[in-house]
């Protein structure tokens, strides 16, 4: 791109708080949160730096100082060790079915972290971030964007609107996001000195070689796109794509979750919907085209979401002069919506989903060799109540009858788990496990949330 001739200089005299020296308190913090990860090209683990004396502590963070002094950047830390894992149930024939999991330098995500302390500090501090992307930011979840869009749906149902929220799917987002744009958009934020430096030096000249078994490929040159793996790169990432909502006509609103993007608009007459979620989508388009982003015609739907009685027709929606589908149900950041907001598809999904996760304390529950009490209900916790708890707060509105769908789930682990009979009364179950019934638990989330 032409634009990318022009030299971005982050050089600067002045002494901004972020280009300061690290302190052994931010050293610590960080180490201590780091995960037992394996180790890089390097072969140097977490567990090593967990296990580092307060000397050598001290000895890593003055060489990670001059690192970030004198604007340096390891040759050994652009390099990644790729490990392909088949996706399930997908052909393995096929490499566009496997997941790279990136294996980078241990040393390098440490000073990693310690550097996007700092640059998410300045992002939130400064408030360069849109109020409307919840991902990998500090008291968001997914449930905020979840929520945000459950209530405006029923909002629009009291008013007896339509609401048409559209799902919008970009093609390898990580892989293929434009370099030059996120330091352009650095640049814009006035960040200058060593931090920009480093991002610059760490984004240039990756490379990785994919390991299958004991066997080494050659090298390959990354050219675009930010590192599989790293902590910068999640809020790179967040930083480039966080212009996209700023396309939008003050009649449409929008939610992201890091690439999830979500848009919608409400309203009394669908000629109007159309026209305004049209010029959203070629807004858009646009801003993808120009900011190195590739949207999935293919994979990009829509839901209209209506409770009225009398016969309407969906609008017609274009994405690159192919149609948008319409669909019943969609799921969105882990809950299926559908267009009635019933939540019966997602419920019986879930319920699907549990039933295959109780053979685990099945298996684990034998009587001859099987896991006591306490660890069987630490299992069920981990493996089944953990779904059943996910997006409670928002299925919780379903019909008695739809949520009573998920109860013989959580009363069948409860008898696996105490090792109770069949025959035994539930408020039994309850009382003997410690755990109230679910309707009773999606209340309780719902109020600490």
């Amino acid at each position: 791109m032409k634009t990318e001739k022009k030299k971005l200089n982050f050089n600067s005299r002045s002494d901004y708080s972020y280009n300061c020296n690290f302190t052994f308190q931010e050293f610590q913090a960080c180490l201590s949160k780091v995960h037992k990860s394996s180790p890089g090209p390097d072969n140097i683990s977490c567990i090593m730096l967990l296990h580092l004396t307060t000397e050598s502590q001290t000895n890593l963070l003055y060489l990670f100082n001059r690192i970030w002094n004198e604007q340096c950047f390891p040759s050994s830390w652009q390099e990644a060790i790729i490990i392909p894992i088949p996706k399930p149930g997908k052909d393995i024939t096929n490499p566009l079915n496997y997941r790279p999991i990136a294996l980078t330098s241990c040393l390098c995500k440490l000073l990693e972290k310690m550097i996007n302390r700092r640059l998410t500090h300045f992002l939130e501090t400064k408030n360069l971030l849109s109020p409307f992307q919840s991902g990998f930011r500090k008291g968001r979840s997914t449930l905020d964007n979840i929520l945000a869009l459950e209530t405006d749906i029923r909002l629009a149902f009291l008013q007896r609107k339509h609401l048409v929220a559209i799902y919008f799917d970009i093609e390898k987002a990580y892989d293929r996001t434009w370099r030059y744009g996120i330091l352009k958009d650095l640049y814009d934020s006035n960040l200058r000195g060593n931090l920009p430096i480093f991002i610059e030096n760490f984004l240039r000249l990756r490379k990785f070689r994919v390991r299958l078994a004991s066997e080494m490929s050659d090298y390959f040159i990354q050219e675009e796109g930010v590192p599989q793996g790293s902590i910068l790169s999640v809020t790179l990432f967040i930083l480039k794509i966080n212009n996209v909502l700023n396309q939008l006509p003050l009649s449409i609103k929008g939610h992201l979750y890091v690439d999830d993007l979500c848009i919608f608009c409400t309203g009394m007459n669908m000629n109007c919907i159309q026209r305004q979620l049209q010029t959203a989508i070629n807004n858009i388009s646009q801003w993808s085209d120009n900011n190195g982003f590739t949207i999935s015609a293919s994979k990009t739907a829509a839901v209209h979401f209506c409770r009225k009685q009398n016969l309407h027709l969906d609008p017609e929606l274009q994405l690159n002069g192919v149609s948008i589908p319409f669909l019943k149900e969609i799921r969105f950041l882990g809950v299926v919506f559908d267009n009635k907001l019933s939540f019966l598809p997602h419920v019986m999904q879930l319920r699907k989903k549990c039933e295959k996760s109780l053979n685990i304390p099945k298996v684990l529950s034998t009587t001859a060799w099987g896991a006591d009490r306490p660890s069987m209900l630490r299992i069920y916790k981990a493996t089944i109540l953990s779904k059943l708890d996910y997006g409670c707060q928002i299925y919780g509105s379903a019909r008695k009858s739809v949520l009573q769908k998920l109860d013989p789930i959580h009363h069948a682990a409860l008898r696996i788990c105490s090792g109770a009979f069949r025959t035994s009364p539930v408020q039994s179950l309850y009382v003997d496990c410690f755990e109230p019934a679910l309707n009773y638990r999606r209340q309780i989330t719902a109020l600490l949330f």
